[in-house]
């Protein structure tokens, strides 16, 4: 459980809209999505619904609504003009009225790395993971996947309320006991870019991207035995709670992922009467009131459902999180011990390691021309290797240096391919370090991090003929370190409310390998023709679905567990060491990494089931949480939906929100009267502990980098008898010596 203590600036920005263009947007119509105070309905209507239509058309009388949200908002979204939308905020009873926003996806060994692909007997009996279902929002699911096969469950759960939504190029048969239900929500997507085109995607639950069925399966994909992808990562593929029942939601397309479409997504998963949301898929950070997946979460979370979300991939960039409200489950991405090495030979007869997926024609075993790119471009870009950017004349025979970064990488190749290269280079950049990550390439390719790249260009520029061969390898398990916390994953601290540590955990993100899509090739790309069942993908977005499985295999363990208690024993069970005591490491930087990085650390799932221990955390705690980071009683309801004040005279703290880390903004005043000395700010956090084990005695231990803040815990032993007691305790921060705009970092046991 670490503890991070942590100095930080805000600073704000201003934007200033000219006056034309405004007026100009004031003429066309955009979705906003309309928050209502449902206790606020008038007696002159029979219901709220009748208030709904009467409020909207009060400003519009063509405008009409898209959704009306039950569960998550009280309200409805339609499409009104600028000036239509102010108006209608101005009304008794609308607390917001929020303009639609995009969302972008965050894009089988881990069982194994995980420790549970064979050990099916340390999680309850098989039919009790299989009454837990998870509902997954992203690009919809491909039913033909093997992943889906139901030959081992039993009868779908008497209390599941949710559809098979059939249309033409999705069946109602196409569910099973597997995959019990599948929905698509265009609507607010339609009303944003016309109608969805259905000779270029389904206008149905179907998957035609595969991030979808990817996520999907690797939360609960039945095992599969001899999966691969070109027969790489061979073996036997399954998600990670695999008795669990999967339903599909449909919400992103081709232009991506609207608000409005992801709140009715997540409105309709609470009714049909799923037990874990699983979201790889962000924007930007906003405000909790504003941000529709917190406002989503809070509800599904005071329902009892747990919601997981990926922590989004702009790493290493501090503070580039998505999703940080504190009742969501944050998750980074983490490497696993498996790597797909590709072997480099240069003229000089130094010999380098990539990785690559690439499973075609090799490359002969003689050495061939070497070039960079960015001598041979047409444009000023040119060393990306983008889409016509290369001289053909100068590309034709040889093996293409290209540096990663602005379009995709597999993409690089094609424009290699295309210019007459025979093979390419994929060198990485100061911003992706030393990260590696394997593409399933059109043309012999090694991907190598920054170092190795740096050296191949070096000797490039320095030799008059520079010649290189490329072989491909096959799969290398038992690879050290790992995990490391991956360069593209999110980095702390928290953007909007640094005082709660994000992300909360990692779990493996990198080369993941799950069910995919029979519509688009392994790439993605419009030019890949190639069909498999399985792809090998990395982002956050492959871990979120990681730890939406193993909490259902927590959920079936213990059903009686709130959201909150289940991320606790997953938060509190993970491990920031490696077995020899070092810290996990951080890819981008090659050092250690920091919770900035990790949170509590990597998820160890087999003693989630058992942490002893657990924070809990009720949906008052959060409103109390609310008060005190200074939301008025409208921003509350905005979140919670119902009538919560703030009570005068009640000083409310961050530090009394019963999470299972800590992070601490801290200042070192200036001493008496100026005298120069330092005086320490003191803050104290409380705790409860809720005994979820047998009768124990447990001890604090807490251990830090610097003593530059001293740490006090009290009581320091607590002695619980009985199963569900409960026991506080106070942690006291002071800080004596840290500089302005330091980060310090502490573990507490």
């Amino acid at each position: 459980m670490p503890v991070l203590i942590v100095l930080t600036l805000v600073f704000l920005c201003h934007s200033f809209v000219d006056a034309e263009v405004l007026h100009q947007q004031t003429k066309k119509t955009t979705t906003f999505i309309v928050h209502m105070d449902k206790s606020s309905v008038p007696e002159s209507f029979d219901d709220h619904l009748q208030w709904y239509d009467s409020s909207l058309k009060s400003v519009s009388q063509t405008a009409s609504k898209l959704y009306t949200y039950n569960n998550v908002v009280h309200g409805y979204s339609a499409r009104l003009t600028e000036e239509e939308a102010r108006l209608l905020e101005e009304q008794p009873g609308v607390l917001l009225v929020q303009e639609d926003k995009r969302c972008e996806i965050h894009t089988t060994r881990s069982p194994e790395f995980l420790g549970i692909h064979n050990s099916d007997e340390s999680f309850p009996e098989s039919s009790t993971p299989s009454d837990v279902i998870i509902g997954v929002l992203d690009t919809g699911v491909w039913p033909e996947s093997s992943s889906y096969d139901d030959k081992d469950m039993g009868p779908v759960p008497p209390g599941w309320k949710g559809a098979c939504e059939a249309s033409r190029t999705f069946s109602s048969s196409s569910c099973n006991r597997k995959l019990i239900g599948a929905r698509f929500f265009s609507q607010g997507y339609e009303a944003a870019y016309g109608p969805v085109d259905e000779t270029k995607e389904s206008r149905s639950p179907r998957d035609d991207d595969g991030h979808g069925t990817h996520t999907s399966t690797t939360a609960a994909g039945s095992a599969v035995v001899g999966a691969s992808l070109f027969g790489y990562a061979a073996g036997t593929a399954r998600g990670m709670a695999k008795h669990a029942r999967v339903a599909a939601y449909k919400v992103c397309w081709l232009g991506g992922c609207l608000s409005s479409d992801i709140l009715m997504a997540m409105d309709k998963a609470i009714e049909d009467g799923v037990h874990i949301l699983s979201l790889s898929l962000g924007g930007s950070v906003n405000d909790y009131f504003q941000d529709t997946v917190a406002i989503g979460a809070f509800a599904a979370a005071s329902k009892g459902v747990f919601v997981s979300c990926s922590a989004g991939n702009g790493g290493p960039r501090p503070g580039s999180l998505s999703n940080v409200a504190p009742w969501i489950t944050t998750v980074g991405a983490g490497t696993m011990d498996r790597q797909f090495p590709s072997y480099i030979t240069l003229g000089n007869g130094r010999k380098l390691t990539g990785e690559s997926l690439y499973s075609g024609k090799p490359l002969p075993g003689s050495l061939v021309p070497l070039v960079y790119a960015g001598n041979i471009s047409k444009a000023s870009n040119g060393n990306m290797c983008i889409e016509g950017g290369l001289i053909p004349e100068k590309a034709k025979g040889k093996i293409v240096v290209c540096d990663r970064g602005l379009n995709p990488r597999a993409q690089k190749g094609l424009a290699v391919k295309e210019a007459g290269g025979i093979g390419m280079i994929l060198a990485n950049t100061e911003a992706f370090g030393e990260e590696l990550v394997a593409d399933a390439h059109f043309i012999p390719t090694a991907a190598v991090g920054q170092a190795p790249g740096e050296e191949i260009k070096k000797y490039d520029f320095s030799d008059a003929n520079p010649t290189a061969t490329i072989a491909s390898g096959s799969t290398q398990l038992g690879v050290q370190p790992s995990p490391v916390v991956a360069a593209f994953s999110s980095r702390g601290p928290n953007p909007i409310t640094p005082d709660i540590l994000k992300p909360d955990l990692i779990a493996p993100g990198v080369n993941i390998l799950a069910g995919w899509t029979g519509k688009v090739g392994p790439t993605g790309l419009p030019e890949d023709t190639r069909h498999v069942d399985f792809n090998i993908v990395s982002g956050t977005s492959m871990s979120c679905p990681h730890i939406s499985g193993l909490a259902a295999l927590v959920k079936a363990a213990h059903p009686g567990w709130s959201p909150a208690a289940i991320r606790s024993a997953l938060m509190t069970t993970a491990y920031n060491r490696y077995k020899n005591g070092e810290t996990i490491k951080d890819i981008a930087t090659g050092k250690a990494s920091t919770p900035f990085g990790y949170g509590a650390g990597h998820v160890d799932p087999l003693s989630a089931l058992h942490p002893g221990l657990v924070y809990d955390t009720t949906t008052r705690n959060y409103v109390d949480f609310l008060c005190a980071i200074g939301y008025s009683s409208r921003m509350i309801k905005l979140v919670a939906k119902q009538e919560y004040q703030c009570k005068a005279g009640v000083k409310y703290s961050v530090a009394d929100l019963n999470y299972p880390s800590f992070a601490v903004p801290l200042e070192t005043a200036s001493g008496p009267r100026g005298g120069g000395g330092s005086a320490p700010t003191v803050v104290k956090y409380t705790r409860r502990l809720t005994n979820v084990g047998d009768p124990a005695t447990y001890k604090v231990s807490v251990s830090q980098e610097t003593d530059s803040v001293k740490i006090q815990v009290q009581p320091a032993v607590l002695s619980f008898s009985a199963p569900n007691e409960m026991k506080t305790y106070t942690v006291t921060f002071a800080a004596t010596s840290m500089p302005s705009g330091t980060s310090s970092f502490a573990h507490l046991e």
